[in-house]
């Protein structure tokens, strides 16, 4: 693979962005600092109806089924930013939703209904907003000063870290110090703040107007490429497709099984999967009805949905690390012996190790790392480390898998030994979250920008729905009687099976990746995009 082309880039830092990075760091706190206590409020307190053999995997259930939700709505968010209301008011509404959902889970600590109430509006909130502020960055840059987005996007990663940290540290203290209304009131506060922040620098941002509405968009253009005939051949793009609404059809058919929340996302998924593989087989019979620079757009999107695709096994593990985990640490020996001191952590604190991480090694990686692999010839592009992060996620679970039938062996084990797997999923996370939040934005075309940010999220929402799937299969008979023959646990063989997983991933998504032609598709100065083709 050759490297990419280089970008002139002389313009001045946009003075607007520090509201943007002080917005997301209140609300990155905010909402980690609800996600990471809500395992272990949901098995210590909520979910104590339930028998206690039955709250774990109930817990983890809620908790993937709420990941699910957040990174679903995106879709919404995209859609309402592109077509009506523009990234910035879309983002302001949606926030006060979120703040609202906060102030429920405060309210309602000891209400099923209320609970799972607010969880429903901070799932509408966040994700919703999710997509927007991360390409609303982008919109701040032109060709002029695009060279310095990456170092703003790693900015922008790193305070979303910075305010992780700090919320995976205190927030399990103040859940088992001050009760969970306190715990889940803060995290609201720090919303509000986040609201106002974005809100005063409302007069200073660069605001790219919504899309109105046009007859050579993406669902257009796939429309007409996929009901085009043409004389003596048939439509077999078409037969896909329906064989996808068939699928979908089913799965929903299937929600008295599965559950509602299975259901609909495998629906969503076979849409997808099989509409896009039917559209990419006929996407040139649209050429004519369209014009030459939307069919090109639309198959852009279509080669940028694989690479997302192939991604949802790396978020399939890395949410677990706030449930799985975080149920593992719960059997682990928390005191922690320093240079002759002592002191302990709660198992959900042990999660402040992955921001803290984060960011150490984004500087690590940019002013070390990078730079060494350069002088030695070997270019990482931004596909290469999304490769490379993959595999790294499939390692970590491999140890984690390995601690595991340890301790199912019976061997006491210290807390101390989630450190390693946290640290190379960690390095995993950074190489393919932060990447793919660049990536995600300079690939999407100029009427796309939101949407592909929300379909970007929706890879962590098939991640978790893996997940629930997974959870679901070790219920059966059939399937436990297989891991038992294999001399493992539950436990453990479903985390080698997750390694193995994300593994796999890797390998198609590295195959892919030297097939994958970068676009450059940053607004001009006038505001129009400037596409130019470059090789990964």
């Amino acid at each position: 693979m050759s490297q990419p082309l280089p970008a002139e880039s002389t313009g001045r830092m946009p003075r607007q962005i520090p509201y943007i990075i002080a917005n997301e760091g209140c609300e990155r706190f905010s909402f980690y600092g609800m996600r990471n206590i809500l395992t272990p409020f949901l098995i210590s307190t909520l979910l104590l109806f339930l028998p206690e053999s039955e709250r774990t995997g109930e817990a983890k259930h809620v908790f993937h089924t709420f990941v699910i939700g957040v990174y679903f709505f995106p879709l919404l968010g995209g859609w309402l930013a592109d077509r009506f209301f523009g990234k910035y008011n879309t983002v302001f509404w949606l926030s006060l939703v979120y703040c609202a959902g906060h102030a429920c889970l405060a309210i309602f600590e000891d209400n099923v209904k209320g609970f799972y109430l607010g969880l429903g509006l901070i799932a509408l909130g966040s994700g919703g907003i999710k997509p927007l502020v991360a390409s609303f960055v982008g919109d701040q840059f032109d060709q002029t000063n695009k060279g310095k987005a990456k170092l703003v996007f790693d900015a922008f990663y790193w305070i979303i870290n910075f305010g992780s940290f700090f919320a995976s540290l205190l927030m399990p203290l103040f859940l088992k110090n001050y009760g969970p209304a306190v715990a889940f009131g803060i995290p609201g506060v720090m919303m509000f703040i986040a609201t106002i922040v974005l809100w005063s620098g409302r007069r200073k941002y660069v605001h790219v107007p919504p899309a109105a509405a046009s007859p050579h968009s993406f669902t257009r253009v796939a429309r007409s490429a996929l009901l085009a005939q043409q004389p003596g051949q048939g439509r077999p793009g078409l037969t896909i497709a329906l064989v996808g609404v068939v699928g979908a059809i089913v799965s929903l058919a299937m929600s008295p099984q599965w559950g509602f929340v299975i259901s609909a996302c495998t629906a969503l998924v076979l849409l997808l999967a099989f509409g896009g593989w039917g559209t990419s087989m006929q996407l040139e019979r649209a050429r004519g009805l369209h014009p030459d620079e939307a069919v090109d757009g639309a198959r852009a999107v279509l080669r940028i949905l694989i690479v997302f695709a192939l991604v949802t096994p790396f978020w399939s593990l890395f949410d677990q690390k706030a449930s799985t985990w975080v149920v593992q640490a719960n059997s682990m020996i928390t005191t922690f012996n320093v240079f002759g001191n002592e002191f302990t952590l709660l198992p959900a604190q042990m999660q402040a190790l992955n921001p803290l991480l984060v960011m150490i090694l984004i500087p690590f990686n940019n002013l070390v790392l990078f730079p060494m692999l350069e002088r030695m010839g070997f270019m990482p592009t931004a596909l290469r480390r999304m490769t490379a992060g993959i595999a790294f996620s499939a390692l970590s679970w491999l140890v984690i898998g390995t601690i595991q039938v340890s301790m199912d062996a019976g061997t006491p084990t210290s807390m101390a030994w989630q450190i390693l797997p946290y640290a190379l999923l960690t390095m995993g996370e950074v190489l393919v979250s932060a990447t793919g939040l660049e990536f995600a934005y300079s690939q999407a075309p100029a009427s796309m920008k939101g949407t592909i940010m929300a379909l970007w999220s929706l890879a962590v929402t098939v991640g978790n729905l893996w997940v629930l799937v997974v959870n679901a299969a070790v219920k059966n008979e059939a399937v436990l009687g297989t891991i038992a023959s294999s001399g493992v646990g539950v436990i453990a063989f479903q985390m080698y099976f997750f390694a193995a997983f994300a593994l796999l991933a890797a390998i198609a998504f590295g195959l892919y990746a030297k097939r994958y032609k970068m676009v450059d598709y940053y607004r001009s100065t006038e505001g129009a995009p400037a596409p130019s083709p470059a090789k990964v």
